[in-house]
């Protein structure tokens, strides 16, 4: 039986720890195996010299060459390099719209991004609640107006500190609509 959320780290670094926890409380969160990949791929093609980031949009086309014939249901990209979207200068991640691939970036979820000391508990609340709001994304859902709910959009990290790390009730009557929710968020 195939997972139902792979983890690939991509340049990743506290790699087996941080990732081990997320995964655990991602399989809480979906009700879904969850297993850690080696990346199958180079992602160096998503580097933009010009820009000194990584395209998010390439590192998601890369997670989706996925070859392995127990493929997840879901394939999470972590990183910890800065990504980009081209419109935008820089993202904490990106998701493929009712698909099965999404990437987060730890990058400016660091305090130390901001000048401040180390804080590995808040970088981990900011990387579950990214982690859930870009695999929300897959699930078809948009972002979310109530200001408590995963899927608020973020432009700045203190504004991740302010969102839940659950769906509103919105949005899970809209992934029930459309039967894709995951089992554990029908009753939350």
């Amino acid at each position: 039986m195939a997972a139902g959320i792979d983890i690939v780290p991509i340049y990743f670094t506290d790699r087996d720890e941080t990732l081990r926890r997320l995964g655990g409380v991602l399989e809480l969160d979906f009700r879904a195996g969850v297993r850690l990949r080696r990346p199958w791929f180079d992602p160096e093609g998503a580097f933009d010299p010009s820009r000194g980031q990584y395209r998010a949009t390439s590192l998601l086309q890369m997670l989706l060459e996925d070859s392995q014939e127990d493929q997840a249901e879901r394939v999470l990209g972590v990183t910890s390099v800065d990504l980009f979207a081209p419109v935008l200068t820089y993202v904490f991640g990106e998701a493929q719209l009712n698909g099965r691939a999404a990437v987060v970036s730890c990058h400016r979820l660091r305090a130390e991004a901001y000048g401040l000391p180390p804080d590995p508990a808040l970088l981990f609340q900011r990387l579950h609640k990214e982690a859930v709001h870009e695999l929300g994304h897959t699930y078809g859902l948009l972002h979310c107006p109530d200001v408590r709910c995963v899927m608020r959009a973020s432009s700045y990290a203190e504004e991740i500190e302010l969102k839940g790390e659950r769906f509103c009730e919105a949005c899970r009557a809209l992934l029930a609509q459309r039967n894709v929710i995951p089992r554990a968020l029908r009753s939350r």
